[in-house]
């Protein structure tokens, strides 16, 4: 994750989503079978940001809050030190970081809200959640109250939705509460309603990846819950059978993961250090040694995790050979969209929906995790020039070099 250039809380401000740089790129009709496509309305060069956009909505994945990854409520924005991350993730409290003054968190700004504690980046965060969705969401003195609704119904996502986390319940809970409390409903159910959306065979298949073999029971009972805990007159359809089905599939299709550390914006302010050679080689042999404790004690797990909805982003088909890649480099909710590659004006911009193990793996393996995440099949120039290649996945192709070696290993036994 890139360091950041310069103070990004002033993007936290206004309650609508946009763009925090003027965009390269414009959203267009494609097909019926494709929807719509991202494309460049100038040329642009690798390197350059094609845009930064702030989402519609985000939230936090709940497992990764209850793990004491600690985010702003609102932008995600890592709220501890650089230190204090390390230390959490190696369980080493004694452990000291060299260059302390490269770590970018301002404790100082810090602010919780005065009702129910959750805390904020900034002053600039608090108000915008307190504008855009917080006053119906806010818990109040009921924060640690298992029978409130809200904490019922975020109880009820986790005892479903196990960790490697993709998706949140409160992310929906997040748009229904920012349409009940707009002066402008309109606009945002329009908003909304922009997102891609599927079949109803299509929206079955994304709740049981979601939620397993028993999804059609725990669906239901996630939309009880729900409807406790928000229901809305002018968002009735949101609560029907139909309407939450519908609901949970355009978050889990059109949702994007959001990764911020303040380790990682640590390390990567002290990759830009102008140090002594000998310096540069003891920092960095302790930066690889650090990462290496950190994942035999924590795994995969290193970022404070959630996801949002981005109206622009979330136009960007897919390409097994993508021109250009999503990252967040502020260390918060703001998505920059990067060119991989020269793109000419007119050309469609993409994105890979795999990460970059899985796109070196057999066509037929890319189109299986396609299938089975996305529901569709890939047909990139990469996947038509591989057409003709035999239809197994890459384990099944390891398997069988795998028996050759073997086969291999005993004639040359059988030699000796």
């Amino acid at each position: 994750m890139a360091a950041a250039a310069g103070d990004a809380r002033g993007a936290a401000l206004g309650a609508r989503p946009g763009l925090g740089a003027a965009a390269a790129a414009e959203a267009r009709f494609i097909s019926s079978a494709k929807g719509k496509g991202l494309f460049a309305t100038r040329s642009i060069r690798k390197g350059e940001a094609v845009f930064v956009e702030k989402p519609v909505v985000s939230s936090q994945f709940l497992w990764n809050a209850l793990y004491n990854y600690r985010a702003c409520d609102h932008c995600l924005r890592a709220l501890e030190t650089a230190e204090e991350n390390a230390q959490r993730l190696l369980g080493r409290s004694s452990l000291v970081l060299p260059h302390p003054e490269q770590c970018s968190i301002r404790k100082d700004l810090h602010q919780q809200c005065p009702r129910c504690q959750v805390t904020y980046c900034s002053a600039e965060c608090r108000q915008a959640a307190l504008e855009q969705y917080h006053q119906v969401l806010c818990l109040g003195p009921s924060r640690d109250d298992p029978t409130h609704p809200l904490n019922k119904l975020q109880e009820a996502w986790r005892n479903m939705h196990y960790p490697p986390e993709t998706s949140s319940i409160m992310l929906m809970a997040r748009m229904v509460a920012t349409v009940k409390q707009a002066k402008d409903k309109d606009w945002w159910i329009k908003a909304f309603s922009q997102f891609c959306s599927k079949t109803a065979n299509e929206e079955e298949e994304i709740a049981h990846k979601l939620l397993g073999d028993k999804f059609k029971g725990q669906l239901e009972l996630l939309r009880l819950l729900f409807t406790e805990a928000l229901y809305d007159e002018q968002l009735s359809r949101w609560f029907t059978p139909e309407g939450f089905r519908s609901l949970f599939a355009l978050v889990g299709t059109n949702g994007q993961g959001i990764g911020t550390s303040s380790l990682s914006q640590w390390v990567h302010a002290c990759d830009a250090l102008d140090l002594p050679m000998l310096q540069r080689e003891e920092l960095d042999a302790f930066i690889d040694q650090l990462y290496k404790d950190i994942e035999k004690e924590s795994g995969e797990f290193l970022n404070c995790e959630g996801s949002g909805l981005y109206m622009l982003q979330s136009c960007c088909n897919h390409s097994c050979i993508p021109n250009a890649e999503t990252s967040f480099p502020d260390n918060n909710f703001l998505l920059h969209l990067t060119a991989l590659e020269d793109i000419e004006a007119g050309e469609e911009i993409c994105i890979s929906y795999l990460d970059c193990c899985q796109r070196e793996r057999s066509r037929h393996s890319r189109n299986k995790i396609l299938r089975e995440n996305y529901l569709f099949t890939c047909s990139c120039p990469k996947c038509l020039a591989q057409a003709d290649d035999p239809d197994v996945t890459s384990d099944e192709e390891e398997e069988a070099e795998g028996e050759t070696d073997d086969a291999e290993l005993e004639d040359e036994m059988t030699d000796v």
